[in-house]
């Protein structure tokens, strides 16, 4: 099971048009480190405004209801970036510990299927503004016990954190987070 998930994840983000420039920092058995950069043509408290609110540019495809509009964020100390579930259920995907509009939002979790290994995540979004928008860095450390150890999630992660992005940034630029408008600017 979990290969199938690492290579769905790999293979959607091969297909995905690269705008977000991504990196895999560092992949041990103990954890890994990936970093997302995007410059989104709006200024940092427009991006801050679209950013919390995840059900405008999240993809569907990386929910447990399959719908983002279930998705809410409360962006504050102690908050929750959560889903409901239409069985009357939620899933807690991050919690938020730093949140500072226009500037920085920094979660703790481990999203999607980390959920149930013995791991925890560390989400640090910064904004600054450059270049007449915005320079969007995220980066996701996540460490912890895993059997076969963590060094092969590291590539998946990436990619589905890139394909995040991308489509926040494409939701920002173009009113869609389903645009290729936002990819086609930075190529």
């Amino acid at each position: 099971m979990r290969n199938i998930i690492i290579g769905t994840a790999i293979a959607a983000a091969l297909a995905l048009p690269q705008v977000c420039h991504a990196a895999v920092n560092d992949a041990a058995d103990n954890g890994f480190s990936v970093t997302e950069t995007v410059h989104i043509a709006a200024a940092p408290d427009k991006v801050y405004g679209t950013l919390v609110t995840p059900s405008r540019w999240w993809s569907p495809v990386h929910t447990f209801s399959k719908s983002a509009a279930n998705i809410s964020l409360e962006a504050r100390a102690g908050g929750c970036w959560c889903e409901t579930l239409s069985n009357g259920g939620s899933v807690q995907h991050l919690t938020v510990v730093f949140a500072s509009p226009g500037q920085a939002l920094v979660m703790r979790g481990p999203l999607g299927p980390l959920q149930g290994l013995g791991v925890d995540g560390a989400l640090t979004i910064e904004l600054k503004a450059a270049g007449g928008g915005t320079d969007l860095t995220a980066t996701y450390n996540v460490g912890g016990y895993l059997k076969d150890g963590l060094t092969s999630w590291a590539q998946p992660v990436d990619g589905v954190l890139g394909e995040q992005f991308n489509r926040l940034k494409a939701a920002i630029e173009t009113g869609s987070p389903d645009s290729k408008a936002a990819s086609k600017k930075e190529h």
